[in-house]
């Protein structure tokens, strides 16, 4: 059986002599040939290069012909911003800049480089024959997103009609897409939405399904198979995605790969995904590699599963990782052997975070894949940066990359458990999820608030005055309204006059009157504290 067939059966949910193995090889594969991403993601004949050396490395089963969500984007005239490790980024958006939908059309297979990625599969397709290559298209929500900009959210209120007709162009672009990448001889079609993983599933019903179900449909017409691929939190909308009417579908590990399996075989559709790109694929070792990849297998089972990564594999991933991999898909020994090896502690490394947000300034940390690579991620980024100016010096914000890792340490110092994620101050406070301007805004603007009341507090403590009414205490009271007369303060003063309170102060009979200053600090703020964080600040007051 070829990994072309192995793979096609998989995805129609028939009986395979393994499970597949597809490595997304999107801008690695310039790594792989020595070509920066910038240089690999503009010529067929280094992606063809660059395809075929990780064909011959990694003896996948199937591969991407190129993965790059900004092709249609770049054809319809959105600006890009290009890097070395990182496909492009798209930085301006046409529809907010003047250009009107109508003024658009669906690019034709030779604008733009859709005759690059073209060329490629014509060539890989002829050369690889007994590989499964995905041709990739750029899903219509994220598209759409690519045009407008994140003002696609509000318009969703305020203007759906006008969101749907842009969707319903989108719509058309990935239909028009789809047939090149078919007639370019890739037998299977990849729908990449990843914006999708920021509505909920009402939202995903009228404003996705619509306008990729019949995109799934002209491929299924056309004799072609399909995927719909998503990444980041999008749980919520595993069902929906099913419903669309895909062959398959893609997810990463955000989500459960258990409840994938689920409902995927309730829906009859098969799935794939759920490497770890970063922590694993990208930062781990080949031992690591072979474990999640073991796990995922027993997970997946061997009935309509195919065994990828979540999303695009980073430019610097180490071919050795992916390697290993491909040696526990091939070798059932190793497979046994990883199982039964002993287990191996994660890296328990973490930043002591307990008095975290404290300073005079409100801390926004973005925790992201790589707003570089990952389209929600950059949203998210741009996001926090178009309003944090609002704030003037009041507020700071910071990108942390987790495939560098220092920031995966903070990212699991901070309890962060999906990207990309916005933290204020150290607590997680928007999950997958781009914030509306107004919605991010009170955030930072509660934040604020809280501070400066704290901060009154701090600054102003309490004087609590110990002991019973007596001519010594009231010298006492008279010498504090003096002195805080002279300092133009205002301090609460706290009376206790209960005799069985002053054991509590430590105060023995004939002690008073006694004065005490309290001072108020914040060590902890909405979670559970460590015990060695408690400690220490227990030896403060000891």
């Amino acid at each position: 059986m070829t990994g072309k067939e192995r793979v096609e059966r998989a995805i129609r949910r028939q009986p395979v002599d393994r499970v597949p193995w597809v490595p997304f090889v999107g801008c690695h594969g310039g790594a792989l040939i020595g070509a920066a991403a910038d240089e690999y993601l503009k010529s067929a004949a280094k992606i063809v290069e660059g395809v075929a050396a990780a064909a011959a490395r990694y003896r996948p089963d199937g591969l991407p012909v190129m993965f790059d969500l900004q092709v249609e984007a770049e054809a319809l005239g959105c600006s890009l911003t290009w890097a070395r490790e990182n496909p492009p980024a798209v930085t301006a958006h046409p529809l907010t800049q003047g250009t009107k939908l109508a003024d658009l059309h669906v690019p034709g297979p030779d604008e733009g480089r859709i005759g690059t990625v073209l060329a490629a599969a014509r060539e890989l397709t002829a050369r690889l024959p007994d590989i499964a290559l995905y041709g990739l298209v750029t899903g219509p929500f994220t598209l759409a997103l690519h045009l407008l900009g994140t003002d696609i959210f509000m318009g969703m209120f305020d203007s759906p009609d006008e969101v749907r007709n842009l969707l319903r162009f989108c719509s058309d672009v990935c239909l028009a897409m789809a047939r090149y990448h078919l007639e370019a001889g890739c037998p299977i079609v990849a729908v990449v939405d990843p914006m999708t993983s920021q509505i909920g599933p009402d939202q995903f019903a009228e404003f996705v399904t619509p306008f990729v179900s019949p995109v799934f449909d002209a491929i299924r017409d056309q004799k072609g198979l399909s995927s719909f691929f998503v990444c980041g939190h999008a749980q919520q909308n595993i069902v929906a995605m099913c419903d669309c009417g895909p062959d398959n579908i893609s997810v990463d590990e955000n989500i459960p790969l258990q409840y994938v399996r689920q409902v995927c075989e309730a829906k009859k559709v098969s799935f794939g995904g759920n490497l770890q790109l970063t922590s694993v694929l990208l930062l781990g070792e080949p031992l690591d590699a072979q474990r999640n990849a073991v796990a995922c297998l027993e997970t997946g089972g061997e009935v309509g599963f195919i065994l990828a990564p979540g999303c695009d594999l980073p430019y610097a991933t180490p071919p050795e990782n992916l390697a290993a991999v491909t040696e526990v898909v091939l070798d059932p020994y190793r497979r046994d052997v990883v199982r039964t090896m002993a287990a191996e502690t994660v890296s328990g490394e973490r930043l002591d975070m307990s008095d975290y947000g404290q300073q005079d300034k409100v801390i926004v940390d973005i925790i992201t894949l790589d707003s570089e690579a990952c389209a929600p991620c950059q949203y998210m980024v741009d996001a926090v940066r178009k309003v944090a100016p609002e704030f003037e010096d009041i507020v700071e914000w910071r990108e942390h990359k987790i495939k560098y890792r220092e920031s995966l340490v903070f990212m699991t110092s901070l309890m962060v458990r999906n990207v990309p994620t916005i933290c204020i101050d150290g607590q997680i406070t928007f999950v997958s999820r781009i914030p509306p301007r107004d919605e991010l805004v009170a955030a930072i603007q509660q934040r604020i608030n809280e501070k400066f009341r704290m901060g009154i507090l701090q600054r102003q403590g309490s004087l609590h005055v110990v002991g019973e009414d007596s001519d010594d205490m009231e010298q006492v009271l008279d010498a504090i309204r003096r002195a805080l007369k002279e300092l133009g303060g205002d301090v609460p003063v706290v009376r206790i006059r209960e005799p069985e309170k002053f054991r509590d102060y430590g105060l023995l009979p004939g002690q008073t009157p006694a004065v005490f200053t309290v001072k108020y600090q914040i060590r902890a703020r909405a979670r559970v504290p460590e015990v060695a964080a408690v400690r220490e600040w227990i030896k403060d007051i000891l």
